[in-house]
């Protein structure tokens, strides 16, 4: 790996670079080493990630503690507990649209960091734009990722008629009670936005908000169960209670496929309405809390996780299986199976990862959750 996206120099160059190393170890030598505290999506709060970084500290307390929403992992840093948390995990949208503006993460070291885009899948190569601030600095690494749409059991329904038909399967009377809902509310509502031809990253007028309405009166009247464990929807599809679920991925889908049980698949449509696609891609983002006590601890952690080993503990936490942005890198990518890349449906990632936009925030969320939860109660 290089150690620099720069080429410096021998001589003067060279001679000015260690000169301001001098501060940079001072200020480093000066944070805490004592402590680190990690707010995450769960896989990073795990025994198989924390256990080998805490036998590299063992005089540090080292916790992390698992969010339920993006937006409540946001909430506690703005409460004041960016004097609690070294690290935050979160989806990709927020590092760029709030959390570096509001001043709660701060900029990563580009020299220590950047190479290790080089080694990333393609589609973080270059590297990932969404990465970076407006002003050009570096806020967050990628790792974690995956396409999330809907899940079939393609003994029912065929993966080809899935993507061609895309969100309007669930509009289809003859899907009445044969389908569920898996219950991610936020993820719900963008992906009625998209059932209904709608872009949910763009706000709805009044048409829209119609059209809204209506989309997720159909769907929830046409379901025939709803709920927020997707262990309990993968078993209503292998037992064929239902033949679908509405909002679901490569992530809810892989504990099935894991076992075995390759005839449930998660689906991305063939086509949609925004810029013709109709996928919705996830990819989690790690940033620097800006602690005004910082812990030394947090960027060598983050550097930690981009270790092969590491990476494969993250990307195959208990529960959930995803793709890691890593996997570009051969000596990540061999430490997965056959049967664990079928979890993933790394057969055909790439083209699913196509035809997907990137997660983005809801721009009339207010109003349309208002629509949402009437529909949802009724």
């Amino acid at each position: 790996m290089r150690l620099s996206r720069r080429a410096f120099t021998a001589g003067s160059a060279a001679a000015a670079g260690l000169t301001a190393m001098g501060p940079l170890r001072r200020a480093h030598a000066a944070m805490r080493t004592d402590r680190l505290n990690v707010l995450c999506w769960e896989g990073y709060n795990t025994d198989d990630v924390l256990g080998p970084f805490r036998d590299l500290h063992p005089d540090a307390t080292v916790r992390a503690e698992s969010g339920t929403s993006d937006p409540d992992m946001i909430n506690k840093l703005r409460a004041g507990e960016v004097n609690v948390w070294d690290l935050i995990n979160v989806n990709q949208p927020w590092a760029k649209g709030q959390l570096y503006p509001e001043g709660l993460i701060k900029p990563l070291d580009k020299e220590r960091f950047l190479p290790y885009f080089d080694h990333m899948a393609p589609e973080f190569q270059g590297p990932y734009p969404l990465a970076f601030a407006d002003d050009g600095e570096l806020i967050g690494m990628p790792q974690r990722y995956g396409p999330f749409s809907f899940v079939v059991n393609t003994d029912k329904i065929s993966r080809a008629t899935a993507e061609d038909q895309g969100w309007k399967l669930f509009l289809d009377p003859a899907m009445k009670d044969r389908y569920g809902i898996l219950t991610y509310d936020n993820w719900n509502i963008m992906h009625m936005c998209l059932t209904g031809d709608l872009n949910p990253f763009k706000p709805l007028d009044d048409a829209g908000m119609a059209k809204f309405k209506e989309v997720a009166e159909t769907i929830f009247s046409g379901a025939k169960l709803r709920s927020d464990d997707l262990v309990a929807m993968n078993t209503a599809l292998i037992n064929g209670e239902i033949d679908a679920y509405f909002t679901g991925g490569t992530y809810t889908a892989s504990p099935a496929r894991l076992d075995g049980l390759t005839n449930i698949r998660a689906v991305t449509p063939n086509s949609g309405p925004i810029d013709g696609k109709g996928g919705v891609v996830w990819i989690e983002l790690t940033s620097l809390v800006n602690n005004p006590d910082p812990s030394a601890l947090a960027p060598d952690f983050l550097e930690f996780v981009q270790k092969p080993e590491i990476c494969k503990a993250v990307g195959f936490a208990e529960g959930t299986y995803n793709p890691v942005a890593q996997m570009g890198d051969p000596d990540v990518f061999k430490l997965w199976d056959a049967d664990e890349l079928d979890a993933i449906q790394w057969d055909t990632l790439a083209e699913e990862m196509d035809r997907s936009v990137e997660y983005d925030v809801v721009a009339s969320y207010d109003a349309l959750s208002k629509i949402y939860n009437v529909a949802k109660r009724s």
